[in-house]
């Protein structure tokens, strides 16, 4: 059994709490719903899955060099989506925005991080990526309709914000699951 790691852009703690702000109203109304708490709120680049401890060190190294050759990046949240479709989604999301070359660079980044791991032999997804915060999930197996949130917002625009680090971070499963930052690296040209 390994460790369950993914490579995450995460949004400062004002990006978190404006679209906290916009979502907070919306969940209260919806029980069938999990909702992910905005301290766990993040942009995942890429998921490796579960990766032996002793594999970690060589992903490091090589998600130490992503970080070295992309820049850091200014996105914002906008909207809302669902994977399924809105009338019957598995996953509600916050869209991602930004200037064109940053959206083009997150993918670039996306891309890199999949072949870290694939170079350590990891197995991936092969699903195209599609940047998302991750809002909530539908309780149980059944797809529920979120059209109504969706709908509540469609006109959403978070606060820009610069992406400036790439972290490793460890998923951890259980009752109250929590997620644990193991690594990060400054994300090239980054000015704080």
């Amino acid at each position: 059994m390994g460790w369950r790691l993914f490579a995450a852009l995460t949004p400062p703690a004002g990006a978190v709490a404006h679209l906290e702000a916009a979502v907070q109203p919306l969940r209260e109304a919806r029980s069938d719903l999990r909702w992910t708490k905005g301290s766990m709120w993040h942009l995942t680049c890429a998921f490796f899955g579960d990766v032996a401890e002793e594999r970690t060190p060589e992903l490091k190294t090589r998600l130490a060099r992503v970080a070295a050759r992309h820049d850091a990046i200014e996105l914002g949240f906008t909207g809302a989506g669902a994977f399924g479709r809105p009338a019957r989604a598995t996953v509600l999301f916050a869209g991602v925005d930004g200037p064109q070359p940053a959206l083009q660079a997150l993918q670039a980044i996306a891309r890199s991080c999949e072949a870290a791991g694939r170079r350590i032999g990891l197995q991936l997804d092969e699903r195209a990526y599609r940047p998302h915060l991750t809002l909530a999930r539908a309780k149980g197996r059944a797809p529920v309709d979120v059209r109504p949130i969706v709908e509540a917002l469609a006109t959403y625009v978070g606060p820009r914000w610069t992406a400036s680090a790439l972290d490793l971070i460890r998923s951890h499963q259980g009752p109250q699951p929590y997620y644990e930052t193991i690594a990060s690296w400054p994300l090239r040209d980054y000015q704080a």
